[in-house]
């Protein structure tokens, strides 16, 4: 089997955004139905973009789950890792729109969501260590079986290129931030590339001032860390903070030498409603990563594919 240029974990589900602007939920009388869940947005992000792509996850066995399928396989990303859970419904997420930047989100995902009962027997160990990107998620570590199964699938990627850990922190999935820390620190060490905003790099780390949490994210291993909106700067060893670019290539330095790590991010509100299948809740669309290289960044950057 050819290799997956980005293979995903983590979460999916539908997410219903309201076509009535500046209301509440209870004003709002219409609904759009999107495929939503972080893991599952960077894969179709990926897809959109020519990469061979296919996301691990779950949905329920219920007409949502089918739905889902059909949206990934649109968007070109490969379903076969995504299986149904029998007795457990699929995840819906209500979006309210405040412009120009409130979006508050209102999770659906009890008694259980399927994405959580990814068991580490059934994970294609080999599609995870031949991939060019893997991506996981937070989300994945809240419960088991699907916290066993992403520190799994990280110890067996054994730090590959790039392997990257979305911060994703949402607090209602986990009883407190203090958990939470507790077993990021736990996938951090087999981690390459780290992606958050400061307030998850808080949860991750202790720390909110972006020089601190990129020392203390070094630390870990972890070689780049790009933000969201309130983007961690990109830190460099022994240089000051280099401003997270949008779409450019983001360098860094590690300490034994330079390693390149080339992300295109995209930012693009669109009449404050989902972006094709990448909703504002997420914000940024990671539209391709290449592979870390190690020279200087002028002698050995990628081509870029925008």
């Amino acid at each position: 089997m050819t290799a997956f240029e980005v293979l995903t974990m983590g979460r999916i589900g539908v997410d219903l955004y309201p076509q009535q602007v500046g209301v509440g939920l209870d004003e709002v009388e219409s609904f759009g139905k999107y495929l939503g869940g972080s893991a599952s947005n960077v894969a179709v992000a990926a897809a959109r973009y020519g990469r061979r792509t296919a996301v691990i996850t779950r949905t329920g066995a219920d007409p949502f789950g089918k739905f889902l399928h059909t949206a990934l396989r649109g968007y070109g990303v490969d379903d076969r890792y995504v299986t149904p859970v029998k007795g457990l419904p699929t995840p819906v997420t209500f979006c309210e729109i405040f412009p120009p930047d409130d979006f508050p989100l209102y999770f659906y995902r009890l008694p259980k969501a399927p994405d959580l009962e990814i068991y580490p027997e059934e994970l294609d160990l080999d599609a995870i260590r031949d991939a060019g990107v893997f991506w996981v998620t937070v989300t994945g570590l809240s419960e088991e079986p699907s916290r066993t199964a992403t520190l799994a699938a990280l110890q067996a990627r054994a730090r590959k290129d790039i392997t990257v850990l979305d911060l994703d922190y949402r607090p209602m999935f986990w009883p407190s931030r203090e958990e939470a820390r507790r077993w990021v620190q736990q996938a951090l060490p087999h981690v390459t590339v780290a992606v958050g905003n400061l307030d998850e790099c808080e949860t991750a780390v202790g720390e909110r001032e972006p020089l601190a949490a990129a020392q203390a994210l070094h630390g870990f291993g972890v070689k780049l860390t790009p933000g969201r909106e309130e983007s961690l700067k990109v830190f460099r060893e022994g240089t000051d903070l280099a401003e997270y670019l949008i779409d450019r290539f983001l360098k860094d330095a590690g300490d034994q030498g330079i390693f390149v790590l080339v992300v295109t991010i995209e930012c693009r509100p669109v009449d404050h409603r989902p972006l094709g299948n990448v909703p504002h809740g997420d914000c940024i669309e990671p539209l391709f990563l290449n592979q870390v290289d190690q020279g200087f960044a002028q002698d050995h950057m990628g081509s870029s594919h925008a």
